[in-house]
């Protein structure tokens, strides 16, 4: 696996998105609270569009006068180039409207920020300052840079050995076209990541450069075009493959638009046609109140297929044990996978104990487990920091089908841009909601709010988001 192209670890980046390169769209209500945008896999922001102000009447409405909503023709010039500049080539970018500076365009106007951004298929590096950064091709191919920042977003990068002076600043990350200019068009390239190159955006602070790009091949469009003609005729008669795996029916689309897409991007595509089977991982967990079982996907979201709290076996967690503590190869908890399934379903990392599991003693004395069997499943993920709205589509023929969502807490990273410290600091406050699957399941599209109003307030006084993992399913 090591040995793949670069052409091929980017396509199988693919395997997990459907038709072409979807556009998301992210909605924020309320001035100077957290406007997230994020891309899952191997891939970065490349934003479409941007308003501050206000195009419609209904779009975050909700305690508005009608004087509020009535000037639909709002909106703050420049915005798109200024969330272009600080998201561009990112894989996750938080900003809120203090960005724009006291810039109104409609003083009396209730105004929203919503920006439309697509994710597209990259090469995301992390080079830490006086290391080198080298940005490579396979043959043939050139270098096209999404974006690059200089300085620090966070305190977890680039840390070890560091004196926590160095790492307190986050603050201080600043978009450089400097590897752009240097990289753009070559086959290869080098570039330090040094306050020589880039200068320095905050003194004091052991930095580091982020480097988004990808690679095509170097050929003229009619050449671009003619090949990804050729490519599609072959392909295009497969394009609605199903599998089934287990009880889950995968239904994959294929659509190509011939954009400004290399040929390195019109195959990797192609890997949408290539059956990728949700393998089944297993975890499994002896019980003590201190153990902790972790389920998680690398790609996907968790899909619980089975659960069993007891015992069905005299090996499995039996050290230490006696033939009497063994016994019992009949024993399991009734309900454990609706436990975990409710706990787990549609998230990419999901972290609990027995106790969480334990409703009852389904065998007294006997030593007890809890093994989980889940697969990953290719889904869209989103996260919606609190007063944005949360907007879930499908292409056209698709309905939307609802993995699992939470709303509450569980990092102190995620919405955290400009929050106060007390508003993220409890991490245990997430609750699984089956509101969006109420809302939302067979519909094409669907918007639903991020708000205590829609989904309860599970801690109060902390900053809260909506976390959603949905696929979509042909009619």
């Amino acid at each position: 696996m090591m040995l793949f192209s670069a052409t091929l670890y980017l396509a199988s980046t693919w395997l997990l998105v459907d038709a072409g390169i979807a556009k998301e769209t992210v909605t924020t209500c309320v001035d100077n609270v957290v406007h997230r945008l994020s891309c899952d896999l191997e891939s970065v922001i490349s934003v479409e569009t941007s308003l501050y102000g206000r195009k419609d009447n209904v779009t975050c409405n909700e305690g508005k006068s009608p004087d509020e909503v009535s000037n639909t023709n709002c909106s703050l010039v420049g915005v798109t180039n200024v969330v272009k500049e600080r998201c561009n080539g990112k894989k996750v970018c938080e900003l809120s409207t203090d960005v724009f500076g006291r810039s109104d365009p409609c003083g009396a106007t209730a105004k929203y920020l919503q920006t439309t951004y697509t994710c597209l298929p990259a090469f995301h590096r992390v080079i830490c300052e006086h290391s080198l950064s080298d940005l490579s091709c396979d043959q043939g191919q050139v270098i096209v840079v999404h974006g690059a920042d200089y300085g620090r977003r966070d305190q977890t990068t680039c840390l070890y050995g560091r004196p926590a002076n160095q790492i307190q600043n986050t603050a201080c990350s600043s978009p450089t076209s400097t590897v752009a200019e240097s990289c753009q068009g070559k086959n290869s390239c080098i570039i330090k990541a040094s306050n020589s190159v880039f200068g320095d955006p905050c003194v004091g602070t052991y930095k580091y450069l982020e480097v988004a790009y990808h690679c095509q091949y170097a050929v003229t469009p009619d050449e671009q075009i003619l090949y990804s003609a050729k490519f599609i005729s072959k392909v295009y008669k497969t394009e609605r493959l199903c599998l089934t795996n287990f009880t889950i029916k995968c239904k994959v689309s294929f659509f190509i638009t011939i954009w400004h897409f290399s040929l390195s991007l019109v195959l990797a595509t192609a890997c949408l046609l290539m059956v990728s089977v949700a393998v089944t991982e297993k975890a499994t967990t002896c019980d003590d109140s201190d153990n902790i079982q972790h389920l998680s996907c690398d790609n996907g979201v968790i899909s619980v297929q089975s659960a069993l709290y007891g015992r069905a076996d005299r090996q499995i967690c039996s050290e230490g044990k006696s033939p009497q503590q063994l016994a019992n190869t009949q024993c399991s908890q009734d309900g454990a996978v609706d436990i975990i399934k409710n706990r787990c379903d549609g998230k990419r990392v999901c972290e609990f104990n027995t106790g969480d599991v334990r409703s009852s003693d389904p065998c007294v004395g006997i030593a007890k487990y809890l093994e989980t069997n889940y697969t990953c499943l290719p889904a869209n993920r989103l996260v919606t920091c609190e007063h944005s709205n949360s907007h879930l589509y499908c292409d056209y023929g698709q309905v939307i089908f609802v993995y699992g969502a939470d709303y509450g807490r569980r990092d102190r990273t995620t919405c955290s841009y400009r929050r106060p410290a007390s508003q993220t600091e409890n991490v245990y406050c997430s609750n699984p909601t089956n509101i969006v699957a109420q809302t939302c399941n067979g519909k094409n599209s669907c918007t639903i709010r991020a708000h205590n109003s829609v989904f309860g307030d599970p801690c109060t006084g902390t900053f809260k988001y909506l976390e959603v993992a949905y696929t979509c399913e042909y009619l």
